[in-house]
């Protein structure tokens, strides 16, 4: 059953919460990052990036970065830019995009349950790649960004949330320079705080949706302190992290495409016999990029047409929630036998192309100098939840959540 507790998150001042917010830290490069935050002492990025502060020297990973964002989130604190509340409460967080709402619960889950599996996972981290986030939140005491889960949907959850904002004025609600507006609430009322405890109580898993890498470091940023503090009873805020908490009926899943350098020593011709000796290969008249609209079919855009692909039968076990991902399909009949992409998560001649960019940015890497370009039928809720029922895991690249959760409306202190 899922442990899902309120916290007293450090929150903006009202007036500075648009400044304040800034996108994850994983979606931009250094030089990015200090442009997104150039003129902005407010932005979060002097946090979860406060190698921008520092002089192009001073490599990523190095102490003197993790120092900066511990000084800098002290210092946020210190000028009142952000302050934490004095009791432990829920929060509400809703983004609208294109129309599209969804609408989470800002709280705490517990790192046991990530160990126990009660929090299922679908993607491998890299210790690696760990390493940066965990110590952004040992040096800085703090979960500084939340990790993005779903779960089931719960009409009672639901309820409780949809009446909450009916009756009650938001602390913030902005819309941000990418067209998605963000509103939160404080959930402060004590009973529906239990209430709410309750009912995630009698929900068997949540799930991560995005964030294996934040969710992992949060694990073993806690088990440190486990073993600084071996007297711990449990109930301490290290046995936690942040996470916003999302009824799967309100997540959408974007296409996440694949573009390939070259065709593998293959001449365009020889390229196309062999993708026909596994895919119904259709060449298209029209001028516009193709968008899959159902599985196993996929748009192929090459020496300036498209195509329409499919997969023949008995190419991918159906029955199988992971081989008949069309991640899967295209890797498993086209990328790796024909292309040569053994391992996508290293090849380095495979780039990924997440959905948000529109097609046509297939069509422009081409045109400069990729030698083809994919378009997928995205992965659905049910598709991530069946793999994480099952205790396997995603191919690399599967999946592309939009909206992205901005980092700094919220941190969790981990000695509170």
């Amino acid at each position: 059953m899922a442990v899902v507790r309120p916290f007293k998150g450090v929150v903006p001042k009202q007036e500075l919460a648009e400044q304040v917010a800034c996108l994850p830290y994983d979606v931009m490069n250094r030089k990015e990052a200090k442009e997104m935050a150039e003129g902005n002492p407010y932005s979060f990025l002097h946090i979860v990036r406060s190698e921008i502060d520092l002089a192009d020297s001073v490599g990523d990973y190095d102490k003197l970065v993790y120092e900066t964002a511990r000084k800098n989130l002290d210092r946020f604190q210190a000028e009142g830019i952000m302050s934490q509340d004095p009791e432990p409460i829920y929060y509400i967080y809703r983004q609208l995009m294109n129309g599209r709402v969804q609408t989470g619960i800002v709280a705490c889950t517990s790192i046991d349950d990530y160990m126990n599996d009660i929090i299922k996972k679908h993607e491998f981290t890299r210790p690696a790649k760990e390493v940066d986030r965990i110590n952004n939140f040992d040096y800085c005491d703090a979960n500084t960004e939340p990790v993005f889960l779903t779960y089931r949907k719960n009409d009672e959850i639901n309820t409780i949330v949809n009446d909450w904002i009916k009756f009650h004025m938001p602390i913030y609600n902005f819309t941000s320079n990418d067209a998605i507006t963000h509103i939160f609430w404080k959930l402060d009322d004590q009973k529906l705080v239990a209430r709410i405890a309750e009912i995630f109580n009698g929900i068997d898993y949540l799930y991560i949706a995005d964030g294996h890498h934040r969710s992992a470091s949060s694990v073993k940023v806690g088990m440190k302190r486990r073993e600084e503090f071996p007297n711990y009873d449990g109930t301490e805020e290290f046995n936690f992290f942040m996470a916003v908490i999302f009824p799967d009926e309100d997540l959408f899943i974007m296409d996440y495409n694949r573009v390939v350098k070259d065709l593998n020593g293959r001449t365009k011709e020889q390229f196309l016999n062999e993708v026909s000796e596994k895919f119904a290969v259709e060449k298209l008249a029209q001028t516009e990029p193709f968008k899959p609209m159902s599985r196993a079919t996929f748009g192929m855009y090459l020496d300036g047409a498209w195509y329409k692909i499919t997969a023949n039968d008995g190419t991918y076990d159906a029955a199988d929630p992971v081989d008949r991902l069309d991640v899967s399909i295209l890797q498993k009949n086209l990328l790796q036998p024909i292309l040569g992409i053994e391992n996508p998560r290293t090849d380095e001649r495979i780039d990924f192309v997440g959905g948000i960019r529109g097609l046509k940015e297939l069509e422009r890497r081409v045109n400069e100098g990729f030698a083809v370009a994919f378009s997928m039928y995205p992965t659905t809720m049910d598709d991530l939840i069946d793999i994480a029922n099952a205790g396997e895991v995603m191919p690399p690249k599967s999946t592309w959540f939009e909206p992205k959760l901005r980092s700094g409306l919220f941190v969790h202190k981990l000695n509170d």
